[in-house]
């Protein structure tokens, strides 16, 4: 499937996004310009957004990874983001990593991001049943529960209708193909925008 071009800019102010996370969000396995950022910034500005995003997304990064570059990256953005997509997860539940540690390091990432001041999107990972029901519970509860206790929108699952279909996934059965992306795309890119539109300014 070939890249869509680059989308003309709109008019107004620009809104600043923060994609960080792992493989997800760096788009593994795609070509250039076919990641889950840049089709969120291509449906965002085809619908009137001025957004860019800078995808911060490392393959391979576990939360614990995250948490201790989440400062850094901010520090060298521009300015502040308007707004941080924040998916992280999937390689704590490849590596079994106890839930309590994950839950610890997530909320570590979102009290950085209150101190600051900025907005956050989590977009949430649910483990496989295979890891047993009390790993199944207790991993999938961090998200919706720091979700509300940060007051931060929360997008649940972030392979919702993507993972298991061999039309969407790579050859790994980890990661969306180009199409698979572009399905998340289109199902998180208007929760994206609508958050955006509340911001002050807009």
């Amino acid at each position: 499937m070939s890249v869509e071009p680059e989308t003309a800019r709109p008019a107004g102010a620009e809104r600043l996004i923060l994609a960080f996370g792992d493989s997800l969000y760096a788009g593994y396995g795609l070509s250039r310009g076919q990641s889950l950022p840049d089709a969120i910034q291509a449906r965002l500005r085809k619908s009137g957004i001025n957004a860019t995003i800078v995808n911060a997304g490392v393959s391979g990064d576990t939360s614990a990874a995250g948490r201790q570059r989440l400062a850094f990256v901010l520090d060298n953005l521009p300015r502040k983001p308007d707004l941080v997509l924040l998916g992280l997860g999937g390689n704590d539940v490849l590596r079994q990593i106890a839930p309590a540690e994950t839950r610890a390091n997530m909320a570590a990432m979102l009290e950085e991001l209150d101190k600051r001041g900025v907005p956050v999107m989590l977009t949430g990972m649910k483990a496989p049943p295979n890891l047993g029901a009390d790993y199944v519970s207790a991993f999938d509860a961090i998200w919706p529960d720091l979700a509300a206790k940060h007051k931060d929108a929360l997008y649940p699952f972030i392979l919702d209708g993507v993972i298991g279909d061999p039309a969407l996934m790579q050859g790994d059965r980890v990661h969306p193909n180009v199409t698979g992306v572009n399905r998340i795309a289109d199902k998180l890119a208007p929760l994206v925008g609508a958050q955006l539109k509340e911001l002050p300014g807009t």
